[in-house]
């Protein structure tokens, strides 16, 4: 009898671990030509945001021409049980001459933000800033040109893995306490935004699916 219950025991908890780390947060289902829950926030101009296949496979596609609007959605995501953010992205060309570290040229082919609001106190909302940079080394991380309220780091750079689709997975927990110093177990939105508004090019990309996951 004991070792019955004690077996039992053991596959109870076999099978609720196994379900934690199956638990998955879909954030976008652009594959399937749906954006429901994303909204536009434009800053300057309209970058156009449509779905089509020409990568290959069917996406959100993104065209700025010196324009710089992004789609967010509003999502409170429990990073205690899902931290890790999982997408994928491709572009074709990247910008010329532009230093990402200084305002004019704070534009990027593609670049993904995970915001956690300061509500009420709007002043300490804080991004972490995901790019695909046009000059700065992977693994470069700088504070955002206008705000250091927004840190900026680069997953991948130049041409190398252009013309073809990436996968990107980060902990979010690790990569904001590395970038802003504390713990945080949420997050409010995502956002994504191919903008050239500062100098005043045309970039384009494609951005595929969201998701949180628990590993």
């Amino acid at each position: 009898m004991k070792f019955n219950i004690l077996t039992s025991l053991v596959l109870l908890i076999i099978s609720t671990w196994a379900g934690a780390t199956d638990e998955r947060i879909v954030i976008s289902r652009f594959s399937a030509g749906d954006w429901t829950g994303w909204q536009p926030q434009s800053f300057k101009g309209e970058t156009r945001y449509r779905f089509d296949d020409r990568s290959g496979r069917l996406a959100l596609f993104a065209d700025s021409q010196g324009s710089a609007s992004g789609l967010y959605r509003e999502i409170r995501v429990d990073l205690r049980r899902t931290p890790w953010l999982n997408w994928s992205w491709r572009i074709d060309q990247v910008l010329s001459g532009v230093d990402e570290r200084r305002k004019t040229g704070d534009d990027y082919p593609a670049r993904v933000y995970v915001v956690v609001s300061g509500g009420a106190a709007f002043w300490k909302t804080r991004s972490l800033v995901y790019v695909w940079s046009s000059h700065q080394p992977v693994g470069a991380t700088w504070d955002n040109a206008f705000t250091r309220n927004a840190q900026v780091m680069a997953l991948r750079s130049g041409l190398k893995d252009a013309r073809r689709w990436v996968s990107e997975r980060r902990n979010i927990r690790d990569d904001f306490r590395q970038r802003f110093g504390e713990d945080i177990d949420y997050i409010d939105a995502v956002a994504l935004m191919t903008d050239t508004d500062n100098s005043g090019q045309r970039a384009t990309a494609w951005y595929g699916d969201f998701d949180f996951t628990a590993q």
